[in-house]
């Protein structure tokens, strides 16, 4: 297996090979990333697409200060909001007023199946899906949320709120919910 950096170095010289050999190492760890954003098998394919491309017109801004797969991972989240937010306008956002939040609340999702999890996050509606991704598995803060999606931080904790609620009725419809407990997803 060829060594990372020189992946890398290979890719910037626009070698087809390099290429193609950082696809097939890396393209089933991206396609999780694109299919958790994605509605559909089909939206999470094109997503992958659009970021390879992207990774590879972009190679040489890789400076190695991340691992290349993280800086990827970056890539192909930006990729999946980009597309989403071309949709964003459709996507019905509610504000938290009026809204219980219970931000200590968690979600276990222990004994699925990869493809279970993806699918029950898939079936989140799109604003859910999203602002789910962003903060329980990427880490980012409602304030950050609210910045790359163009919402307020509010509308970002109730569309949080409003995902868990619908994790915690799909788990319960599959009777493998476990009762929510302290701390984040």
């Amino acid at each position: 297996m060829q060594a990372e950096k020189d992946l890398v170095e290979d890719c910037i010289k626009g070698k087809r090979a390099a290429q193609k050999a950082m696809y097939d190492r890396y393209c089933r760890k991206m396609m999780v990333v694109c299919q958790r954003y994605a509605k559909s098998a089909q939206e999470a394919e094109d997503i992958l697409q659009e970021g390879f491309i992207k990774i590879f017109n972009n190679i040489k801004s890789f400076r190695g200060d991340s691992r290349l797969d993280t800086w990827m991972t970056r890539i192909m989240i930006n990729t999946a909001l980009n597309a989403q937010r071309q949709k964003l306008y459709l996507i019905p956002m509610v504000d938290v007023e009026g809204i219980d939040l219970h931000e200590g609340e968690e979600v276990s999702l222990s004994g699925f199946h990869l493809n279970e999890l993806i699918a029950i996050v898939q079936s989140l509606p799109d604003g859910c899906r999203l602002v789910f991704n962003l903060f329980a598995i990427e880490g980012y803060s409602h304030k950050e949320i609210g910045s790359m999606l163009g919402i307020s931080e509010g509308t970002s904790k109730s569309q949080y709120n409003r995902s868990k609620s619908l994790l915690k009725v799909k788990l319960s419809q599959q009777d493998r919910y476990e009762k929510f407990g302290e701390g984040k997803v």
